[in-house]
């Protein structure tokens, strides 16, 4: 769905959409494991200006690699979301002092709109948590050896020595201790 700025000068834009799978490419990590489910509005906020607010609710099923143990995570996001785009000629018009906070959490977009995908994937990228993992218990894997310590208990020791450190230690041995 492409929301056009020449409808939205008309009227309020509502959409209602339900995407499936591989419809929006989201990075290579991360894949969508059920339809996207979105509903909202779009709207001009000034006329003169071009700047469109979007905003509504998602629920999707994304699907990871679990960031400790490499097994495949599934991550549920239901999230509600309140954009705010300008035109990109805006924002190259604009001088850098003229840049304040708010300025920061502005999205732009080129030309006569704004494609709803891109907004959708925008949202749902910035609703995942920083560290992907199939579970807050997860082990992870072996240094040692690389097992899954999830799927069972190795017996190896990994010695906690930094290797940058053995030229020191190498001349404690030498000096001797101290008195």
């Amino acid at each position: 769905m492409f929301i056009s700025l020449q409808e939205l000068q008309l009227r309020t834009v509502r959409f209602k959409v339900d995407i499936p799978q591989g419809e929006i490419e989201y990075d290579n990590n991360i894949t969508q494991k059920s339809t996207l489910h979105a509903e909202g509005t779009a709207q001009l906020l000034n006329h003169s200006l071009g700047e469109i607010r979007v905003w509504g609710k998602l629920a999707v099923t994304g699907e990871a690699l679990c960031d400790r143990c490499l097994e495949s995570a599934t991550f549920p996001i239901d999230k509600t979301f309140d954009l705010v785009y300008m035109p990109a000629d805006e924002a190259s018009s604009a001088s850098e002092n003229e840049v304040d906070e708010a300025g920061i959490e502005v999205g732009y977009y080129e030309g006569g709109g704004l494609p709803l995908n891109d907004v959708l994937r925008e949202v749902v990228l910035l609703a995942l948590p920083m560290q992907l993992v199939c579970s807050e218990a997860c082990k992870g894997i072996c240094p040692a050896c690389g097992g899954n310590r999830n799927q069972r208990d190795c017996d190896c020791h990994a010695e906690a020595m930094d290797d940058r450190w053995s030229k020191l230690k190498n001349f404690r041995a030498e000096v001797g201790p101290r008195n």
